[in-house]
């Protein structure tokens, strides 16, 4: 049924790669995908060393080739990697990985401001190759990972603008929370479970910029619709074309709510079937040309 637009796996049973979480085997990755009747998913390397020992894009490609019904690869490279420079050319690695069968890049994690000129000059370079690009976000600089935004995301916003073919796939907590107004900046950090008496930057980013993806997945995603079911409905409704499913899977024993979550809204009819299979599998067959 689904198309999952975010997982994760290792190889092996290694220690944990964050020092506590024991990430999912690719194997264990297609039992929950059977149990939850997703057909296949991508897999993004974990690169970002302000949190995780940094996993190589070869790994991903490896057990993608073991499994090549189930998974499917994403690239990611460090934009502090290979110079440190914002005149490096990461164009013979993004083409190798195009290559051998990468569809994107993600999940992109440094903990760097949006505006930083080595994210620039990296964002600049997958708009040229083509690649989609999932983000991860924090709400501050320091003792987290992922793009750094001011409230209001004022920097994805300019690089929307400036990268206007680049696909870029919203994820993580400082995303999602603002689908509707903050009651206080702080809650750009977790999980808000108000609802959404106003609109937030999100939808209106989506307004205004075809190149605004959304990536529903983990606990971010899922609050962002199950914090208020009936603006969950509209907003699925509004932007059924740039919506897929995900569940960003880490570990084996993971509760994963989003599948239920969407299917209810279908046979409520609070969004429609042709809406569900979009966000479900068709985003993502059409978008990475699966």
């Amino acid at each position: 049924m689904f198309i999952d637009i975010h997982a994760h796996a290792y190889l092996f049973n290694c220690p944990p790669q964050d020092g506590h979480t024991q990430f999912c085997t690719p194997d264990e990755v297609i039992v929950r995908y059977d149990e939850l009747e997703i057909e296949k998913g991508i897999l993004l390397p974990l690169i970002g060393p302000e949190t995780y020992l940094p996993q190589s894009n070869e790994e991903i490609i490896e057990m993608c080739r073991r499994y090549p019904d189930r998974l499917i690869p994403f690239c990611n490279i460090d934009p502090r990697g290979i110079g440190n420079s914002v005149f490096t050319d990461f164009g013979v690695w993004l083409r190798w990985y195009k290559d051998h069968g990468c569809k994107g890049v993600g999940e992109f994690m440094p903990n760097l401001p949006f505006s930083h000129p080595l994210v620039q000059n990296f964002f600049k370079q997958v708009e040229a190759m083509g690649f989609p690009l999932i983000f991860d976000i924090s709400d501050r600089i320091g003792e987290k990972y992922g793009l750094y935004d001011d409230p209001g995301l004022p920097q994805l916003e300019d690089c929307l603008r400036k990268f206007p073919k680049l696909r870029i796939f919203g994820h993580g907590p400082a995303f999602w929370a603002e689908i509707g107004r903050l009651e206080t900046p702080a809650d750009r950090g977790g999980y808000p479970g108000y609802p959404v008496r106003e609109e937030g930057v999100v939808p209106k980013l989506f307004r205004r910029y075809e190149n605004m993806w959304g990536d529903l997945s983990a606990g971010s995603g899922y609050n962002a619709l199950a914090r208020d079911p009936e603006y969950a409905a509209g907003f699925l409704m509004e932007f059924q074309d740039r919506l897929c499913f995900g569940t960003d899977i880490c570990y084996s024993k993971q509760e994963i709510k989003l599948p239920g979550f969407l299917i209810k809204l279908k046979d409520d009819k609070k969004i429609t079937e042709k809406a569900f299979w979009k966000i479900a599998r068709e985003n993502a067959i059409r978008t990475l040309g699966l």
